[in-house]
Parts: C-alpha cells; sequence; structure tokens
C-alpha cells in the first residue's frame, strides 16, 4: 500500500488504505494498457532517495479565455452551477456561498476552492457511508442527511450493498466522471443533487478525475525530441507534443495539461523515472493573497482558510468571512497593476491559486537513442481560439448566459413606454 490518504487529511484504517491504492492500482492499469511508457511508474523506484517536486498551474478556467476575453470567461465561470460543469477543467473548481444582508441584498459571503479527487469520495461512499458523512459535516459544519449524498430513496445506505451504495452516491453527487461501470449502470453525467453543487466539496467536472491524472503524466513521461539545426536532438515544445494528433491540440491550450506533460517530458529527456509522490493527490501549493484587500490594508487571517490536508498538501480553500461575521465578499478588493475591484465571485480567486500534484523524479541516466520520441516541427503553431471546444462548450455556454441575463421586455403600450400619450 504505497499511496496514504491524499492531503494525508484523514487517518484511514488499513482496509480502507487497502481499497483507495485498488481503485489508483484500477485506473494505473486501464492507462498503462493504453499508453505505458517505461519512465512512468506508478511508485517510485526508490521513495527515500526519489526527488519530491510540485507541478503546479493556475487554478482558473483557461478556455473561456483563450476562446473568448478576460472579462467573459471570468462571468461564465462564475454562472453557479452551469459555469462550473462546463468549465471548471483545471483539477481546480469553486462555489460561491452568498448571503443576504441586513438590507435583504443578496450578496457573495465567501469562495470555496476544492482540488480533491471524486475517485476518493467514491471509495468512502461505497464501503464507509459514516466516515464519508463524517469528513463532509467537517467540510460543512453541519450533518447532511443520507439522502443528500445517496438520492431521496435511500434513507439507510447499509440496506445497500457496496456497488449500490457506489452508485447512488454518484447518481446524487459525482456524475458518471466516464467510468465504465457507473455508464453501463445509467448514471448520468451530470449529478441529480445539490450538496456538491451550492458547496464545493470535491471535484465533479468528468475531466477532472484519477483517470485523466494519470492519463495526462503518463503521456507525457516520454523523451519527446525534435532535431536541432545542428542535427542533434533537444527536449520538443508544446506544439510538437500536442500536435502529434488532432484531438490532442485542444489540450495544449489549457493550464494543467501542458504543464503536466512538459514536467514529465522534461524529465523523460534526462532519462528520469516520474512517479506520483506519496500521498497521491490534487494540491493548493500557493496563494497570491497579497493582490487582495480589506478596508486598505491585508485581508484579515481567519478569512483565508486552507485546509483538507496537512504539511503543505492542502485541497480545500475558503476565502471570505464566516456565516457569522458581518462583512462580505465584495468588501474584499482585487488590485491588478492600476484597477482596484471588489471580489464578487471565485474565478478571481482561483487566478490567485496555484494547484497540482506533487510528482517524484528518479535519479538521471543516458537514454538510450531508441527510446527518444523524435517529433517534427509543426507545420503551424496551435491556435487556441481554433479549437473545437470554443466552438462546442464556450459559445453555446455564452449565448445561454446571455438569454438568461437578458432584461425583462417591456410590454408595449403599457404607461411609460410606446403608445403613452
Amino acid at each position: 500500500m504505497p499511496f496514504s490518504a491524499p492531503g494525508l487529511a484523514d487517518d484511514l484504517p488499513l482496509a480502507l488504505l487497502d481499497l483507495w491504492n485498488k481503485a489508483i492500482d484500477r485506473q494505473f492499469r486501464q492507462q498503462e494498457t493504453q499508453q505505458g511508457s517505461r519512465y512512468f511508474t506508478l511508485e517510485p523506484e526508490n521513495p527515500a532517495t526519489a526527488q519530491r517536486v510540485p507541478v503546479t498551474w493556475f487554478g482558473n478556467p483557461a478556455e473561456p479565455g483563450f476562446c473568448l476575453d478576460e472579462t467573459t470567461a471570468r462571468a461564465l465561470s462564475d454562472w453557479g452551477v452551469r459555469g462550473r460543469r462546463a468549465l471548471h477543467n483545471e483539477y481546480c473548481e469553486y462555489a460561491v456561498i452568498t448571503a443576504t444582508d441586513s438590507e435583504g441584498r443578496v450578496r457573495p459571503k465567501r469562495v470555496q476552492i476544492t482540488t480533491e479527487l471524486p475517485e476518493y469520495y467514491l471509495m468512502l461512499a461505497e464501503h464507509d457511508p459514516e466516515r464519508l458523512r463524517g469528513i463532509i459535516t467537517g467540510m460543512l459544519g453541519s450533518e447532511p442527511r443520507w439522502q443528500e449524498l445517496y438520492g431521496p430513496a435511500v434513507a439507510d445506505p447499509g440496506q445497500l450493498d457496496p456497488t449500490g451504495r457506489r452508485v447512488a452516491f454518484a447518481r446524487q453527487l459525482t456524475g458518471n466522471g466516464f467510468h465504465e461501470d457507473l455508464v453501463e449502470a445509467g448514471v448520468p453525467p451530470e449529478p441529480a443533487g445539490s450538496l456538491n453543487a451550492v458547496n464545493a466539496l470535491f471535484m465533479a467536472h468528468p475531466i477532472n478525475g484519477l483517470d485523466d491524472l494519470l492519463y495526462i503524466v503518463m503521456f507525457g513521461a516520454r523523451p519527446y525530441a525534435r532535431r536541432t539545426a545542428g542535427g542533434g536532438l533537444e527536449p520538443a515544445g508544446r506544439d510538437q507534443i500536442f500536435g502529434q494528433q488532432p484531438g490532442l491540440a485542444a489540450l495544449a491550450c489549457r493550464h494543467a495539461d501542458p504543464a503536466a506533460a512538459l514536467a514529465a517530458a522534461g524529465a523523460a529527456f534526462q532519462g528520469r523515472t516520474v512517479s506520483f509522490a506519496d500521498p497521491l493527490g490534487m494540491y493548493i501549493h500557493q496563494f497570491t493573497s497579497e493582490v487582495f484587500l480589506f478596508d486598505g490594508g491585508p485581508v484579515p487571517d481567519p478569512w483565508i482558510r486552507l485546509g483538507r490536508g496537512q504539511q503543505g498538501l492542502h485541497q480545500r480553500l475558503e476565502f471570505g468571512p464566516r456565516d457569522e461575521d458581518p462583512h462580505f465578499l465584495d468588501e474584499i478588493t482585487m488590485v491588478e497593476g492600476d484597477t482596484e475591484e471588489p471580489v464578487t465571485g471565485g474565478y478571481q480567486v482561483a487566478r490567485q491559486v496555484q494547484v497540482g500534484p506533487v510528482v517524484a523524479l528518479g535519479p538521471g541516466r543516458t537514454v538510450p537513442q531508441q527510446d527518444f520520441v523524435e517529433l517534427p516541427d509543426s507545420p503551424a503553431p496551435i491556435r487556441c481560439r481554433d479549437a473545437s471546444v470554443c466552438q462546442n462548450v464556450v459559445a453555446p455556454l455564452k449565448e445561454a448566459f446571455d438569454q438568461a441575463h437578458q432584461p425583462p421586455a417591456s410590454p408595449v403600450g403599457s404607461r411609460g413606454v410606446r403608445g403613452v400619450r
């Protein structure tokens, strides 16, 4: 059992740790059959001497920005559940908690950010419902009903077998995540329940799973190379690596995929093996809180709360006042260059958060000539604005957003409008 609980956040019994490691191993084996690489191993060759390296990228969604513009990206990404389910695919998801002020206005209170893998919660839901509910209670501050976790028909998950619990929890809170068993069980892509939509308990976007994390690091862990003018070999760049196949080009434009793949490729070019350091998970490595101000000074420390992790391996960030505090999120301002504006959503916060896994690198070795994956120079650089996601995801979401935010039409002939004498 090489891997501890993600973030060392939970003291799991050995039986549950074994189940978590088996879940990791299953996903690894599935990916290995498709694109195994001798430069990627699930476990470090020698954990005691392996070099631990965080691989990081910014947590805000990249796609709406390169498809449209930064202002639109912020509006779409902050569009509640619609924005989260469509766009939050950088292994970082957020939700904005609102509250009503003394004048009856609904205002943003704080932002919850999570990088927790959904497969971990599926494992707990399947094998230890009580522990699962205890963990979520710690995040919410109140105990959820079983129906909120397993669906309205489940008053007692103990009445279900483990497979039934997994399917019920997925149907309610994670969606199928493209996992074959859940798809075959009829679990839809989007969860039906609201608990992990109103709150950011763990990630639920289908691209933010353990399988995708393994895929992109394993895909990158090859000594990709290109010929120099002098006939030698040098590390291939982003456009060469992601330009190999048409379907990969869109991945090059995200924050996560090129960061993870290029880090693994750079290590493999040096003959180093790439593994995930213990504990395997997605972590919040840095939060640039200095760009935020409250009343002209730093944001109070109690308004910045990292959690779900130890030893710097945090998987959760809550930013903003607590419920009992009279202040609101939009009383905090963010300073960029010469501009200062209120914080109104999670996109502004996620832009200042760097997330990613921690990898373990083996020692450098001479790469055999036959191991190099020589790639030709791309005929043209990858143009992110031409990516299919712009037409297939971002454009329809923008159209729906515009329709939802149109002002109500004034009735023709009413007082104060046309037809009034």
